[in-house]
């Protein structure tokens, strides 16, 4: 009877799985185009009946499918359905029928937007569709966990790209795919990849698409054991794992009518999803036995320990080969991320100072080159230095686990006899305060250049605060600490003050006033509070910094003007906001954006924290005219004047990743 049971539960449970298994939502990313908005609702229902002409047709031809809705008298709208060139006609129709009502809740009016899922991509617009390269936007995936050798990994996925891409390309109108993988290294690795356009393309156009994804896959995701870049007509991704059908369900070009032939799809579609709920049930049932011999003879079990150990060794044998095993991949990416001090050194030439590119207060930064030929930035912790073990722990834990375009990326670390040591992505063109207060240098930096920046930044924060996997509140941001890349995009570094909130932590308190002065939000500086919002103020002053060309501290010894802030915000006050412009920029700036930067500056920099706007706000406001932005409050005006020395407890200086020698924004500050 017992025996009964335990089996009922198990079929119980297992079914359980099953319809869990076959529910679960696939991810999606949503991409509105914010400066597109429509207000009437003949657009909406125009935009509907493009959108529902998608399912029931898209699975019929082939996984590709252009609808247009609307007539003379309307704003027509182009809609467009591509499914995964590898899977099957019912998870295309699924796909995309999941997939539209998503895309319409999250892009609820806007006339251009697209959606991206495993398996299928929509977008619509009020501009012609059908063989245009759509570059507006698009997004990237990756998995944190970084191969051993990223060198060697890196040319054995170029080589792999130089193959399918040709591939890809040279399709025809009813399929521009391809997938293979490539295998290198002593310790057999394999990359498994897929290139798809859509086939309204050219031979040229798919060509350049995917030009862009491979592009941006070296730009954010170098070394990662898996990725994905997606734009409105492409999409690139690889893998560690085998994740596409091999041969795929619907093979080669073949016309429409065979895509619906259900014996293939069916096939390939039990062993997709039987498969692993086979190997559920295993560990079940074997789970169910154990539970049963212990439960019912308890002193069986203990004269079989033998026989169970030997069991259990099996399952951890089974698991140890298993490559999608979390605990596995976590200690892969530790010992990733490790160099040894004799790599380290020989890298820098034994730290010569013919390699010093930066200097702060957590040491000295070094350009290194690793044996493979990458470059990078190696971050010395000084002995000196009044930060120590915990910050330097803190940073390399932390920042292994952010993965952002608009971050600098750490490749790993080296902790050995008296070295804190971190290496991170060399960034060629040095911090943004290099070019910005340079009297000569910040020529270079035209108004549609600091747009960029700030947008770059903008975005970076966001994920900080919102769309990383914790909260990450920076506490350092400056314009020292803003580096800037070949494209002069803007990477956020040094994480050395950096705390990790809770989802739902909003506030956080510190003895230790750790900071550069200038850039502290008022609460934080007097009494230790801190939270985005105090993120928020730095970046206020960042932005006025860039609209202006000056740094906030120039103003701190000329009692007639205040500081940056208060100085902004009379001009502003005055209807003159223009005046704070950057002379060097006089010829290339949009007046539209400049005024929009100074006021969201001014909103950032507000003295009540609840008074600022979130980093989302932000990005809404900068990337959408149509919203009216509020009028700002004075700002505060207190570091000048001496009353951050009233603080009690330890101070701490800042320990910022610097390309420049200029430590002028550094301060430690004492109590009286």
């Amino acid at each position: 009877m017992e025996i009964k049971s335990i089996i009922s539960a198990l079929f119980l449970l297992q079914s359980i799985i099953n319809v869990a298994i076959a529910q679960s939502p696939d991810f999606g990313i949503y991409k509105c185009r914010n400066n597109t908005n429509f207000t009437t609702p003949t657009f909406s229902k125009t935009l509907e009946t493009a959108l529902a002409s998608l399912t029931g047709n898209v699975a019929a031809h082939g996984g590709f499918y252009h609808s247009s809705a609307g007539n003379s008298t309307g704003t027509p709208v182009n809609a467009v359905a591509l499914c995964r060139g590898d899977i099957g006609p019912e998870e295309c129709e699924d796909c995309v029928k999941s997939s539209i009502p998503s895309l319409r809740r999250n892009c609820p009016n806007q006339k251009q937007a697209a959606a991206w899922y495993s398996n299928c991509m929509v977008r619509y617009s009020d501009h012609e569709i059908l063989g245009v390269i759509d570059d507006w936007t698009f997004d990237e995936l990756w998995n944190t966990a970084i191969v051993s050798d990223v060198g060697e990994f890196n040319k054995a996925l170029n080589d792999l790209t130089t193959r399918l891409q040709p591939e890809a390309a040279g399709g025809d109108s009813f399929r521009k795919m391809a997938v293979g993988n490539i295998t290198f290294g002593p310790d057999p690795w394999t990359i498994y990849g897929m290139m798809q356009c859509t086939p309204d393309l050219s031979r040229d156009q798919c060509r350049k698409c995917l030009d862009d994804t491979i592009t941006e896959i070296h730009g954010c995701c170098s070394g990662s054991v898996a990725a994905r870049v997606f734009y409105p007509n492409c999409f690139f991704r690889y893998s560690n794992e085998h994740f596409y059908h091999d041969p795929p369900l619907i093979s080669g070009p073949s016309p429409p009518s065979k895509f619906t032939s259900g014996k293939k799809s069916n096939t390939g579609r039990t062993v997709y999803v039987v498969v692993p709920v086979i190997g559920v049930s295993l560990g079940l049932i074997a789970i169910g036995v154990w539970f049963f011999l212990t439960k019912t003879h308890p002193n069986d079990a203990v004269s079989k320990k033998g026989s169970i150990t030997s069991f259990s060794s099996l399952l951890a044998e089974q698991k140890s080969t298993s490559r999608n095993d979390s605990v596995e991949m976590e200690i892969v990416t530790i010992q990733s991320l490790q160099y040894d001090l004799r790599t380290i050194e020989v890298a820098t030439n034994y730290f010569s100072l013919k390699n010093k590119i930066g200097k702060g207060g957590f040491g000295f930064v070094y350009k290194g080159v690793l044996p493979k030929g990458q470059e990078v930035a190696v971050k010395r912790l000084s002995e000196t230095s009044g930060q120590g073990v915990e910050e330097f722990v803190n940073e390399a834990v932390l920042v292994a686990k952010l993965q952002h375009r608009n971050l600098v990326r750490l490749l790993g670390f080296c902790h050995e006899a008296k070295e804190k040591i971190l290496i991170y992505e060399y960034v060629p063109n040095k911090s943004l305060d290099y070019f910005l207060f340079d009297p000569v240098k910040h020529g270079h930096l035209d108004w549609t250049t600091r747009w960029k920046i700030i947008g770059g930044i903008t975005r970076g924060m966001l994920y900080l605060h919102e769309d990383s996997r914790l909260r990450i509140i920076h506490r350092d941001l400056k314009a020292s600490n803003i580096l800037l890349d070949q494209d002069m995009n803007a990477k956020i570094s040094d994480f050395g003050l950096a705390r990790i909130f809770g989802v739902d932590q909003t506030l956080g308190n510190t003895k230790k006033i750790a900071g550069t002065l200038g850039y502290m939000a008022p609460e934080y500086a007097m009494h230790g509070h801190f939270s985005v919002k105090s993120d928020v103020f730095s970046f206020g002053v960042i932005v006025l910094e860039i609209v202006s060309g000056r740094r906030n501290s120039s103003f701190y010894e000329r009692d007639d003007i205040g500081d940056l802030l208060l100085f902004a915000w009379k001009k502003w006050m005055s209807g003159s906001p223009l005046e704070l412009l950057d002379p060097s920029v006089a010829e290339s700036y949009s007046k539209n954006e400049v005024i929009r930067c100074i006021n969201i500056g001014l909103l950032c920099v507000q003295e009540e924290a609840d008074e600022r706007p979130s980093m989302a706000s932000i990005l809404n406001m900068l990337n959408n005219n149509s919203i009216t932005l509020p009028t700002p409050n004075k700002p505060p005006y207190f570091l000048s004047k001496g009353l951050v020395l009233d603080i009690s407890g330890d101070v701490d200086k800042s320990i910022p990743m610097v390309n420049s020698e200029d430590e002028s924004s550094i301060s430690k500050m004492h109590p009286r």
